[in-house]
């Protein structure tokens, strides 16, 4: 049975340290699942691997039937995966549609001589990659769309600035979205707002999501499936009550205690 997206027996080194060992998982398409582990656990590295940052030390990833392991991070944008990071990566002196619209660019034919010289072809690409980064800012609202397209991304909030990454992502035309850690830095409010906001990906624009978050009410919120990082490996997984209930990961996010 072919998965929407899988790995198997992945793993990565890093000289003598293994960052992340035999790694199986797969999932639907459609899901939102969330993975969960402390700091160093081997997740971060996970989303390099999937997007072809890091090279694969051994093991298989799949994604819509095509092995995307030995891919270029471009190749695997083409096929349908996009991220976003732990520290937000924006082009802050570019508009906010500017931002949106670099989205789209693994999407373009008509190529460097078009747009020297302004072909029809390259126009009517350009405004066809306007309107599909106006659609994916519109998702979000006032606090992306309207006047603020033209505003430079510098002018944003915290939070609105990785709304503006997620923007960017979606402009791929992705399938699956990698979200690493959404949540982060974020206040109560703003925790609640992005929570919504995922689920919101899934159900209103049909993506498939996997999320890197430590704020266990937004993945108590967003998941359909849980998993449990430590070392590099899969110490658990399931929905989220079994997961957070497992001693194991009680012991990797409290530590081992002696009596």
């Amino acid at each position: 049975m072919k998965h929407f997206f899988e790995c198997k027996n992945l793993s990565k080194d890093f000289g003598g340290l293994t960052a992340v060992n035999q790694f199986n998982f797969h999932m639907k398409q459609g899901e939102i699942v969330s993975i969960i582990g402390p700091n160093g656990a081997g997740k971060t590295t996970f989303f390099n691997l999937i997007t072809g940052l890091y090279p694969v030390t051994s093991g298989e990833i799949t994604f819509n039937g095509h092995n995307i392991v030995g891919l270029s991070p471009y190749q695997i944008t083409e096929l349908g995966i996009a991220r976003t990071f732990q520290a937000v990566r924006l082009f802050t002196d570019m508009t906010i549609l500017e931002n949106a619209m670099i989205g789209q660019h693994c999407r373009t034919n008509s190529g460097v001589i078009g747009a020297i010289l302004q072909s029809s072809d390259h126009i009517k690409e350009e405004e066809h990659i306007k309107q599909y980064a106006k659609n994916q800012l519109e998702f979000f609202g006032s606090r992306l769309s309207g006047y603020r397209m033209n505003q430079p991304a510098s002018v944003l909030s915290y939070a609105n600035r990785r709304r503006l990454e997620i923007a960017r992502a979606m402009s791929t035309e992705a399938q699956l979205l990698l979200l690493d850690e959404p949540a982060a830095g974020m206040n109560p409010k703003e925790t609640i707002e992005i929570a919504n906001l995922i689920g919101r990906l899934r159900d209103e624009r049909g993506f498939s999501i996997l999320v890197i978050e430590h704020d266990m009410q937004v993945v108590k919120d967003v998941s359909d499936h849980v998993i449990a990082m430590d070392y590099g490996g899969k110490i658990a997984e399931g929905d989220y009550y079994t997961v957070a209930n497992d001693d194991r990961v009680i012991e990797a996010y409290l530590g081992r205690s002696d009596n």
